[in-house]
């Protein structure tokens, strides 16, 4: 797989019926390494090593409706107290990422409300803070650590 812009970690691989498959910490199982399942494997060991993020408050791959239509976001990492400190969106290392891809990022979070947003496709990565109460995104630097 193509290296990417974040630090190197450790994976477990399994290789069966043709098909790579890597750990994932968070769901507990293997699923097939895909371009865009590397990127988000990396993002959450980075989310857990680099901004140590317990592994409790991190959740991957859920369904959500919104408009009546069943999406899945990437990554959410909640508050201790249940709400939702940050949305990830990840893309494959060849996918642009865009203004579409804000787009998309922004219609999740008009339903979960996540105080920031981080868009990477493994190459490059975005990060913005909410403001509500104008209803815009702030880029940023960096993501804050997650306070308690």
């Amino acid at each position: 797989m193509q290296s990417l812009q974040f630090p190197q970690y450790t994976f477990r691989f399994k290789n069966s019926e043709n098909n790579v498959s890597i750990f994932d910490e968070i769901r507990k199982k293997f699923v097939i390494l895909q371009p865009e399942e590397w990127v988000r494997q990396h993002c959450v060991q980075y989310l857990i090593q680099e901004l140590n993020i317990p592994k409790s408050l991190i959740n991957v791959e859920k369904e959500l409706v919104i408009n009546g239509l069943k999406k899945r976001y990437d990554i959410i990492v909640f508050y201790p107290n249940g709400t939702i400190f940050l949305i990830v969106e990840c893309k494959a290392p060849k996918i642009t990422i865009n203004q579409t891809t804000f787009d998309q990022i922004a219609q999740y979070n008009m339903a979960l409300n996540a105080t920031y947003l981080m868009i990477t496709n493994g190459l490059n990565h975005y990060y913005c803070e909410m403001d509500f109460k104008e209803k815009k995104y702030t880029f940023l630097e960096a993501l804050p650590k997650l306070s308690y």
